[in-house]
């Protein structure tokens, strides 16, 4: 018995790394080596990594039966919101509309307005969310994104279903 119990908690452990692993390529790699600036819809898909990778690591952290099955279900609807807003991305990548008005770059941000209306604007992201920068065997980003946060919810599903059951 003691074993199925550290299952749920490798899993959730293992969820967590993966976001971060995603989230140091998307930032450390991506965007400072590569030099892919962000669009909005990608900022939006960081922060639901961030609060996945979050959320499963505080649930691994607990024992509690309870705990795991509140902390993945809240897991699955973080991963299902991530991938609503990937499959967008990537509608507005095969479908890209007439009129492009994600964000401007930093530098004209800079140019344009105040510091302090700068900074929030800089979360906002600067790239076009309907331009595909980076692809891998066929995908981009925005596809990748969703493939992952898909799994991410069908793992959270799968341990609410099996702790539920236990």
């Amino acid at each position: 018995m003691a074993q199925f119990d550290t299952a749920p908690r490798r899993v959730l452990a293992m969820v967590c790394i993966s976001c971060l692993a995603l989230l140091a390529f998307g930032i450390l790699y991506l965007q400072n080596v590569v030099g892919l600036d962000p669009c909005p819809m990608c900022i939006v898909q960081r922060y639901a990594l961030i609060f996945v990778a979050a959320c499963a690591g505080f649930t691994g952290a607990s024992g509690n039966k309870r705990a795991h099955v509140w902390g993945a279900s809240l897991m699955v609807v973080l991963a299902v919101a991530g991938a609503y807003v990937a499959a967008r991305q990537s509608f507005l990548q095969w479908y890209p509309p007439e009129v492009v008005s994600c964000g401007r770059d930093l530098y004209g941000m800079i140019e344009a307005f105040p510091l302090q209306r700068v900074i929030p604007m800089i979360f906002k992201g600067s790239g076009d969310c309907t331009k595909v920068d980076w692809t891998f065997l066929g995908g981009s980003l925005a596809n990748w994104s969703f493939v992952w946060f898909s799994g991410v919810a069908m793992v959270g599903a799968v341990l609410v279903w099996r702790r539920r059951r236990a």
